[in-house]
């Protein structure tokens, strides 16, 4: 496992505060949604606030009508890539706990983007493969923040729902630097190792990742176009 010290992390997350303070504007939409995702006993594991923020910018830089989103939580992802869409857009996210739903619901009526976001509750998979077979029209850009283990289940059917030029980015699979271990039997890990060897027989995408550090811990986010 490969390992960084307190110190480092420290470090990381006060580079954090001080560009969010530097680049990014007092939201009280955005941090309302997270009191009340903390309040409801959500898990705090939204995106940081550069990376919603960055998330936002690469909708804005596609020009995408139409947006995936799997792994709803709370909705702060949500929130900040419909703020990007124009009122014509519309944001489908996917979400499988129904507390959870109830949650990002409410926030994201808050924001005042109910009209382009529809929240869907269910198991990716299902919604997924119902949305295929529905002939449900390609989406532009497609954020995944869900559960690692179906990594690989979940690149293969987003294909399905994509079209020449769609970008995808999937979340956390760096996961600490435990993607560097050899035989791990953690099914997070294993699912994203599966995930990134995957790519050497794809065809028709072109790939990368980068490592990110910050409040949120050492981690990295694949980026996917298909070609």
């Amino acid at each position: 496992m490969l390992k960084r010290s307190e110190g480092d992390l420290d470090l990381a997350a006060r580079v954090d505060t001080f560009l969010e303070e530097k680049l990014l504007s007092v939201d009280p939409v955005l941090e309302g949604a997270l009191l009340k995702s903390d309040a409801a006993g959500l898990e705090p594991i939204a995106v940081s606030p550069l990376l919603g923020a960055f998330l936002q910018i690469l909708v804005k830089s596609t020009q995408a009508k139409r947006i995936l989103e799997i792994g709803t939580l709370g909705g702060y992802s949500t929130i900040w890539m419909a703020r990007a869409l124009s009122v014509d857009g519309e944001l489908v996210t996917i979400e499988v706990d129904p507390s959870t739903v109830g949650i990002a619901v409410q926030n994201i009526t808050s924001a005042g983007l109910s009209d382009r976001v529809r929240v869907i509750e269910g198991l990716a998979a299902d919604v997924l493969t119902s949305l295929i077979d529905d002939d449900t029209p390609p989406f532009d850009f497609i954020f995944v923040d869900a559960d690692k283990m179906s990594s690989l289940q979940y690149l293969e059917l987003c294909l399905k729902l994509s079209r020449p030029g769609t970008l995808m980015v999937f979340d956390n699979v760096v996961r600490g630097g435990r993607v560097l271990e050899v035989g791990c039997d953690d099914p997070g890990v294993m699912g994203v190792q599966k995930f990134l060897d995957h790519f050497a027989e794809l065809g028709g995408v072109s790939v990368s990742a980068l490592q990110t550090v910050g409040a949120k811990g050492y981690d990295g986010f694949a980026m996917v176009v298909v070609d």
